[in-house]
Formats: structure tokens, C-alpha cells, sequence
């Protein structure tokens, strides 16, 4: 066998085959083979540097303002140093990065030009930056010699704008000196592998810098960040919580995203304080769904008994919740409580409400220490609110005896379809309960569907479902799926879109094929961005503009791209369930058509329980957020 060069040679080809050869990078660092300076182009130098952070999955649609990094990833990509997949729309390709991340914990690069693919890809980072997901993304950028307009970017006489745009949206870098390189990659580590608050890392990368020559020690390209979890540096806090859930007859936790990674110590918790759960939209499952306490989700469209419990409680504890306006009915939703305990790890956030007692630290070690507290000081705190989780057990049994009407009512003619069709929520409800028997993972896309969605799912374990209620950003969902099949070890996973969220991008039927997802496509089609005509029926009496009258078969649709299945859902459950187990049993992408009902029957959705400072409804809204305490 040919033995290794001790020194890395020159030709990004050449060292390309060198690193695979030493075993990698880390491999090759390790045995000490890379502590001298080697000189090599920037966009080679990046792509060295995110593998030290553990990113080698780029995707990518490469411009004229990405062709020299194109060229660094195809020779690395043939020595099977990184891995590359291709797309069709740089939102879907966005949000496809961050399903992975999300989804599967894997980091990855999204990669597009100059102008209007950068300004795409920016735009479906906007679900990475709201719901806290690392990612990087690199953009092509102007040249720096300033020789005149360059074809696409921002048409004005300013220096740099690409890397102001994209500082708005979250941290970012512009690679104006390819020197700068060390301090790029140390700021994107702790932007996308932050340890509460990732999100999205710009890098631009203007045309001219990315063939540049620079030098560097591979050795000293930033790893990533190790960071141990935080907690409160005194017990005073952690005291006066304990004593505020004794004192307090009636306690309400608040269960955001951040309690979704510490679900068994907010489960222990609950019981050790008899505190009634409510959760957010993307907390489903923090609590199993037959759980005594959990009342289900709360907020402007929340649940009988989970806004119950907002309307009742007199002491909050919140844990991992940003009180977005929506799960928080626009700061009105908790009139009754007096104290607010507060568990956050982020500074900003756990000091949102009044009146707060601010615990700042990781949720799970903080909850840890809180209810070791509560068990020397106060034991049998629990049995004080009997009474309290007795009214919210029945308000439980309401809201279970609601659904199950809604599930079981017929409906009226549909006005659009000429016949009786299914609900959104029957549909859903037997999509969910077929992924639950299967174990199938179930992402929601925006809009009515998503809305729905997470009142009607029964998880007994969080990350079961995926709602993008960060953006509400149409088109996540069908773009998921793709995560699938660029993760390590992707799973079946089955999309909730409604026929304007999939229209967004309906390139994921070829990007699916292409690719070898394993997934089904639910289109639940009523012809109409429904949530936003139910909203205008709801304050003005009318809908306009938010339906159409084009008839778009959706089954052919599919149907025209090889290797989808294509299947019509029918128009009642039992045809429903026979398309499903088909889908299911098809070994790539699959999509299955389902008319559902729109009108005024009350049983052609779940309803709405809070308030919501919109339209019509502003100025009561606000008159009532003059009057809050917290």
C-alpha cells in the first residue's frame, strides 16, 4: 500500500485525495499532520473549516456567484470528504436544511448566488432563526473591486449591502478578506450550535475572495463550542418558587419548546407540585396526551381545557417559552395569575412577564433542583390542589367529548366539491392516529391544517410532530420530507399541507424522486387559504380574495413525475385509510388527494378559545392588556 506524504500536498485535488487517504481531517490533525500553514483557496479553507465543526451535507444551487466553492465541493464530494445534493428552490431547500437539523441533529450548509436565490434562501431561514435551528448558509456576493453594478445584487450605489440584509435577519459574515476567515467560523459555531438560542449563520462570500489564496494551520480552525449547562448561582430563586407553588392553590405550567428535551423532569415536576399542564403548538407529546395533568394546548386557538387553565391559574411557571402572541392570546392570556416563576436559559426571555421569579439556567437542571427543593421543604405539596386539577380534569373530559363530535359529525354538501366530503379535522384525526399506530413521523405546514393540527394530535412523546408555528411559513412541511432522505437515518415521515401551502413548493414531488425520499404528502384541498377566510368571516362577515376558482387535479399532477405515487384520498375515512396504507407501503414519495369541507357548519373545524390581537379584535385586545398585571 503507498504510503502517506507527511506534509499535505498542493492542488485542491491532491489534497483532497491526501485528507481521505490520512482518514479525514480530524483524523490527519490528530496525528499531527496538519500543524504547519498550507496555502489554499478560501472556498476550499471553508469548507476545511465547517468540517471541523461536523458539517460535510451541502445544499446547494449553485449560481455564477458560487461556481469556484461548486468546484471545491465536487472534488471533495468525489473523495467522499462532504456530501451534496441539489434543488429546485432555494426556500425549499432552506427548509429542507432545517428539518435536518431539527428533525435529525445534523448541521448542514445551504448554498446559493448573489441576488434573488440568497434573498430566497434568506427568506426560508426565517423558520430556522424563529424556531431556534442551526444552519449555516452561504452566499455568493458581490466583488469587492467595486468595478461597477455586478449582475443581481442589490441595485444601489452602497457598500456591503448583502451583509446588512443578512445581519437583520440573524449573525452574519462577510468574507471581504479571506484572513477573516478563523473569526467567521468561530462567530457561526456559536450562532448554529448555540446552546439555547441557534439559528441561522450568513456567510457571504463575495465572487473575488473565494478563489483567493490564504494561509492557515488547519490545525487551528475553530471546533466547536463545549459549553456546560447553566444554573442559577444562588438558591435564593430557587426558594422563593418553591414557596409560591406551596402557597398557590391553583398552579398552571406553561410548557414551550425548551421543555421538550426535558419532558420526564417537567413530567416530575407536575406531580410533585400538582400544577396543570398546558402546552404550545411545537410541545405536543412534553406530557403523554392521556396524562391526568395535561390539559393539551393553550393560546389564541388552543383547547376547552387548556385555555381554561390560562383563564384560571393564579401562579405561572414557565418553562422554555418565548410567550410568542399567539400562545400567549397577545399578552392577555393569564388574567388570574398574581406571581410568575420563570425557567428559561435565556436572559431576555425569562424576565418577559412582571411579578417573575427569574430562574436562568438549562430548564432540565434547573427543574431538577426546584423539585428536590419542593421534596425536603414542602412535601405533599401536591395534595393542596385536589381540588384545582379536579376542574381541570373535567374541563378535559369537555374538550375529549367535543373532539370526538367533530370526528363523528356528517357534514352538509360543500359548496365547492357538490357533495359530501370529509372535515379537516376527520381527515386529520385518521392521518394521526395511522401515524401513531406506525409510528410515523408528522410534519404540519401551515395554515388551517397546522392549526388544527396540533389540537387534534394525541402525542405520547415529544419531537412526534414537527408544526412550524415559529413562521408559520407555507411550504415547510412537503419541504421536510426531504430531510429524510439527506439524514444519516431518515424516517417514513407523513406531511400535513393544505393545497396553498403545497402550490408553495410543489418542486418537492422532483426533488423527492430525485433524492429517494420515503414519505407521504396528506394534501387536504378546500380550494382556499381557509384559516385566513375563516379569520375575515370571524371579525368582518365575509371572505375576500383568499379562494379561487381553478380546478387543479392534483392526483395527475403527481402522477406526471416518475416515481411518485399518486393516490386519491376519497371522501370518506375508510377510502382514506386504504390510500394511506398504500402510500405507505410505496418505497419512495407518495401523495395522497383529499377534498375536505369548507362552510359554516360548526363542525368543519376545531374552534377558537383565546383572544388574538388582530383586525377587529384590536382594540378590545389592547384595552384588556392595560389591565394586566404581568
Amino acid at each position: 500500500m503507498e504510503s502517506l506524504p507527511s506534509t499535505i500536498p498542493s492542488g485542491v485535488k491532491e489534497r483532497a485525495a491526501w485528507l481521505a487517504k490520512a482518514g479525514g481531517l480530524e483524523k490527519a490533525i490528530g496525528d499531527g499532520l496538519l500543524s504547519a500553514p498550507v496555502a489554499l483557496p478560501l472556498a476550499e479553507a471553508l469548507v476545511l473549516g465547517l468540517m471541523r465543526q461536523g458539517v460535510t451535507k451541502y445544499l446547494a444551487i449553485f449560481g455564477h456567484g458560487s461556481t469556484t466553492i461548486g468546484e471545491i465541493l465536487r472534488i471533495y464530494s468525489k473523495y467522499g470528504l462532504v456530501q451534496c445534493w441539489q434543488f429546485r428552490n432555494e426556500v425549499e431547500m432552506a427548509h429542507a436544511a432545517t428539518a435536518l437539523r431539527w428533525i435529525y441533529g445534523e448541521p448542514s450548509a445551504v448554498v446559493t448566488s448573489i441576488g434573488p436565490g440568497a434573498l430566497q434562501a434568506m427568506a426560508g431561514s426565517l423558520v430556522s432563526a424563529s424556531n431556534g435551528v442551526g444552519v449555516y448558509h452561504l452566499y455568493g456576493d458581490e466583488t469587492t473591486h467595486g468595478e461597477g453594478y455586478n449582475m443581481q445584487q442589490v441595485p444601489k450605489p452602497v457598500q456591503g449591502l448583502f451583509g446588512q440584509i443578512t445581519s437583520l435577519m440573524g449573525q452574519s459574515y462577510t468574507l471581504h478578506s479571506p484572513g477573516a476567515l478563523r473569526a467567521a467560523l468561530r462567530r457561526g459555531a456559536m450562532t448554529v450550535f448555540h446552546p439555547w438560542r441557534p439559528g441561522p449563520f450568513y456567510i457571504n462570500l463575495p465572487l473575488n475572495t473565494q478563489p483567493r489564496e490564504t494561509r492557515i494551520r488547519l490545525d487551528a480552525l475553530p471546533e466547536l463550542p463545549r459549553l456546560v449547562p447553566a444554573v442559577p448561582g444562588t438558591d435564593v430563586g430557587l426558594a422563593e418558587a418553591a414557596r409560591l407553588i406551596t402557597e398557590s392553590r391553583r398552579v398552571a405550567i406553561k410548557a414551550g419548546g425548551g421543555a421538550r428535551s426535558c419532558a420526564s423532569a417537567v413530567r416530575e415536576f407536575a406531580e410533585c407540585t400538582g400544577a396543570a399542564v398546558v402546552l404550545g403548538p411545537g410541545s405536543t407529546g412534553v406530557l403523554p396526551d392521556s396524562h391526568p395533568q395535561n390539559m393539551h394546548v393553550g393560546g389564541s386557538k388552543g383547547s376547552v381545557s387548556g385555555n381554561y387553565v390560562m383563564d384560571e391559574a393564579e401562579l405561572l411557571v414557565v418553562i422554555g417559552s418565548r410567550a410568542v402572541c399567539q400562545s400567549d392570546c397577545s399578552g392577555i392570556g393569564w388574567p388570574n395569575v398574581r406571581d410568575v416563576i420563570n425557567i428559561n436559559a435565556d436572559p431576555m426571555d425569562v424576565q418577559h412577564y412582571n411579578r417573575t421569579t427569574a430562574l436562568c439556567g438549562d430548564a432540565g437542571q434547573v427543574l431538577k433542583r426546584l423539585h428536590a427543593r419542593l421534596v425536603r421543604d414542602y412535601p405533599g405539596c401536591a395534595e393542596a390542589k385536589t381540588d384545582w386539577l379536579k376542574a381541570c380534569a373535567e374541563k378535559k373530559s369537555e374538550w375529549r367529548k367535543f373532539k370526538t363530535g367533530q370526528f363523528n359529525a356528517e357534514l352538509p354538501l360543500d359548496p365547492v366539491w357538490g357533495r359530501r366530503v370529509l372535515s379537516q379535522p376527520q381527515a386529520i384525526k385518521i392521518a394521526s392516529d395511522f401515524c401513531k399506530e406506525r409510528d410515523v413521523l408528522k410534519l404540519f405546514d401551515a395554515g388551517d391544517v397546522q392549526a388544527n393540527g396540533f389540537q387534534i394530535v394525541e402525542d405520547d412523546k415529544p419531537f412526534e410532530t414537527f408544526t412550524e408555528a415559529g413562521a408559520s411559513y407555507m411550504g415547510f412541511a412537503v419541504s421536510a420530507l426531504l430531510a429524510g432522505a439527506i439524514a444519516d437515518q431518515g424516517r417514513y415521515a407523513m406531511a400535513f399541507t393544505g393545497d396553498g401551502s403545497f402550490m408553495m413548493n410543489p418542486q418537492v414531488l422532483i426533488d423527492g424522486v430525485e433524492h429517494g425520499v420515503h414519505g407521504t404528502i396528506l394534501l387536504l384541498d378546500n380550494r382556499r387559504m381557509s384559516a385566513i377566510s375563516e379569520l375575515q368571516v370571524a371579525q368582518y362577515g365575509e371572505a375576500f380574495r383568499t379562494s379561487d376558482s381553478v380546478i387543479v387535479d392534483y392526483v395527475q399532477m403527481a402522477a406526471s413525475i416518475d416515481g411518485v405515487m399518486a393516490l386519491y384520498g376519497g371522501d370518506d375515512g375508510d377510502a382514506l385509510k386504504t390510500a394511506l396504507r398504500a402510500a405507505h407501503t410505496h418505497s419512495g414519495l407518495s401523495l395522497v388527494h383529499v377534498p375536505v369541507y369548507f362552510g359554516p357548519d360548526a363542525t368543519s373545524g376545531m374552534g377558537a378559545y383565546g383572544r388574538w390581537n388582530v383586525g377587529s379584535w384590536c382594540e378590545e385586545v389592547e384595552r384588556d392588556y392595560e389591565r394586566t398585571l404581568i
